[in-house]
């Protein structure tokens, strides 16, 4: 059933139009993806749906009470509003019961002698339990929760702005929406909380239309993909993978059209030159036809991100890290002793919680700040550029060509021309026209695209990137990861994005926010797979030792385990070790003590190998793989010697 329909919109922006003329319709329980360029107006549709901006021409058509929740890509809010205050907003009965218990409970707190606060408390429970609050009052706290949000009587002031966004992700998720708007859901949220998200809008009950870059959280949640394209929009039945065949479809034809207009553009003037009589009413239409022919235009492909830049050599020595250690002020340690050789080609992605010191390390890469202790030196020949995920100032003012031209007048490409700052943003996507707009005019993505220009304008053979996804569109996305391919010198990355993680790096470092970081080689879909069957099979080794220990009663053995089958009648007890895990254990104690005396002569010899990296390189790869032995045989040791103490307490 159809629940929204937008008729003949048409919007502009200054001299830029964004929508003309465009129609499209919303139905009960879809799920949308909006897709376009940065600068083509996907934010501002969603402001036109959400009734906070308004169109030029045409009309909005839905039903009387049709409800809306809007989650914009920057909330503002009363900083000295907590964050439940926040939460709880809105005109609805049930938000304004669930605020008034929530503050009746906070001044009873502050006074639990007050008869009339008690009163007041008492009269706000019975509202809930009227009209059935309860539930909703969990589900916001749970959803907080699940978003990182626990301080829920903190004030919105005091939050960083990606808790921000997580307060305001809460507040509409919680609402009774016949459409539910999202703009960049998935920026400064990590990937478990991405995952959660995904989960959350798979049972959401009403309509769903969302901007993401994120890839997969597209593929997983969308079955219709809307696509703004030069103020024009389209639709395709599916989710993003089916939207990638049938765009290409479209291009296909849209091509082919172009190229059938030509050819008979050419026959035409063909026959006009063939010298037939001039002046003839034949000839007339013949010309008429042939100028028509010339100025009728087909939408062929649109512009296209050129990101060919020019890289400096780099040497064999890059950067190494040695014994970094770095804390909050306060107390809590972000890195501790942490040791790396980065190497010239290295694809490196750091992944963890939010806080962990994922971007304290990119800073002190950087140089901006310093390590507690422990050492960061680069190699001479190192030329690094650092694309931050803070906002970088911009002159608003200073009209786009002007802030390129401030770092050169002239750019040098992969392929070795040198091209003017001007040639080199119409490959970055901006039109002559926009090149002399000041920067205050661009959207939010289109000045994330100019400053990563300005960032690989440096020729750097070390690229830091911060959160490269956040607000670039996803064609920018895909041409950055290509570049990135081809980049010849080494890329470190912290990125929440899953496909961009995925398609970029081949190693991670994964920081758990107590200041340890578990290396890993391979990419994060690898990771998170690995991950999964560790954790599954801690719970089976969990759950066989709670039966053997007879502290629940009898159930299934765990599949695939010998023990589970040789216990005394009527349990899982195992009443002795088999014969290969006894030789395990006799041996595992010696295997330890060979694996640490190996990993300790292996960093001796790393340190001794000076600056020969061909060597220093092979002998961590060597390290890297005895630490993973050394883990595994302790986690091994772990289990062999609880099971060892449990056949010790059933004799007795």
């Amino acid at each position: 059933m159809n629940i929204l329909s937008a008729v003949n919109i048409t919007k502009t922006f200054g001299d830029k139009i964004l929508f003309d003329d465009i129609s499209f319709t919303v139905n009960e329980k879809q799920r949308i993806g909006l897709i376009g360029v940065n600068g083509t107006g996907k934010s501002t549709l969603l402001k036109l749906l959400a009734g906070l901006e308004t169109a030029d021409r045409g009309k909005l058509v839905h039903a009387n009470h049709f409800r809306v929740e809007y989650l914009p890509q920057n909330p503002e809010f009363d900083p000295n509003s907590t964050v439940l205050e926040q939460v709880f907003h809105g005109d609805t009965p049930l938000m304004k019961t669930l605020r008034d218990y929530e503050l009746a409970l906070a001044e009873l707190e502050l006074d639990p002698s007050s008869e009339k606060k008690q009163a007041r408390l008492f009269t706000a429970q019975s509202r809930m339990d009227e009209q059935g609050a309860w539930e909703a009052s969990t589900l916001a706290k749970t959803v907080l929760m699940k978003l990182g949000i626990s301080e829920f009587d903190k004030p919105v002031g005091l939050l960083s702005g990606g808790q921000r966004k997580r307060v305001a992700m809460a507040r509409v998720l919680i609402q009774p929406a016949d459409l539910l708007i999202l703009d960049e859901p998935t920026n400064h949220i990590d990937n478990e909380t991405a995952i959660w998200l995904e989960e959350f809008l798979g049972k959401w009950r009403g309509a769903l239309l969302l901007v993401t870059h994120d890839r997969y959280f597209l593929e997983r949640v969308t079955n219709r993909m809307l696509e703004l394209d030069r103020g024009k929009i389209y639709s395709y039945e599916g989710n993003y993978e089916a939207f990638l065949e049938k765009k290409a479809e479209r291009m296909e034809s849209e091509a082919a059209s172009e190229d059938k207009r030509q050819n008979l553009m050419r026959r035409e003037l063909a026959w006009l030159r063939r010298g037939a009589k001039a002046r003839t009413t034949k000839q007339k239409a013949r010309v008429q036809r042939a100028e028509e022919l010339r100025d009728h235009k087909v939408d062929g492909p649109g512009e296209k991100l050129d990101m060919a830049l020019a890289g400096s050599r780099l040497g064999k020595k890059v950067m190494e890290l040695e014994a970094v250690t770095k804390a909050f002020p306060g107390g809590k340690t972000l890195l501790s002793g942490f040791s790396y050789i980065v190497m010239p080609k290295d694809r490196l992605g750091i992944i963890g919680p939010n806080g962990s010191g994922k971007s304290t390390l990119l800073n002190m890469l950087a140089g901006r700040i310093q390590p507690d202790s422990g050492t960061i030196e680069h190699g001479q020949t190192v030329k690094l550029a650092y694309y931050t995920q803070e906002n970088v100032e911009m002159d608003e003012k200073m009209r786009v060509i002007e802030y390129i031209k401030e770092a050169a007048e002239l750019i040098r490409t992969s392929d070795g021309e040198t091209i003017s700052a001007s040639q080199m943003l119409e490959r970055f996507m901006f039109s002559p026209t926009l090149q002399w707009s000041p920067i205050g005019k661009l959207s939010g993505g289109e000045r994330r695209r100019l400053y990563l220009l300005r960032t690989l304008m440096g020729e750097p053979n070390v690229l830091l990137l911060d959160e490269p996804t956040n607000d670039l569109d996803i064609q920018t996305l895909t041409i950055l990861e290509d570049y990135l391919d081809h980049f010849p010198g080494a890329v470190i990355t912290v990125s929440h994005d899953r496909y961009f993680l995925d398609r970029t790096v081949s190693h991670l470092f994964a920081f758990d926010g107590q200041g340890r970081i578990e290396p890993y080689i391979g990419n994060y879909s690898d990771y998170l797979e690995e991950k999964q069957q560790q954790e599954e099979a801690e719970q089976a080794r969990k759950e066989f030792v709670r039966q053997a220990s007879g502290s629940a009663s009898p159930s299934k053995a765990v599949p695939g385990d010998s023990q589970a089958s040789s216990g005394s009648a009527g349990t899982n007890r195992p009443k002795k070790l088999t014969f290969k895990e006894q030789k395990e254990w006799d041996e595992i104690e010696s295997t330890i003590a060979g694996l640490e005396d190996k990993s300790a002569s292996l960093k001796q010899q790393i340190e001794a190998a000076g600056s020969d990296f061909d060597r220093v390189r092979d002998l961590y790869e060597q390290e890297q793989q005895t630490t993973a032995d050394l883990e595994a045989a302790m986690e091994r040791w772990t289990y062999l010697s609880e099971l060892v103490e449990e056949i010790e307490r059933n004799k007795l």
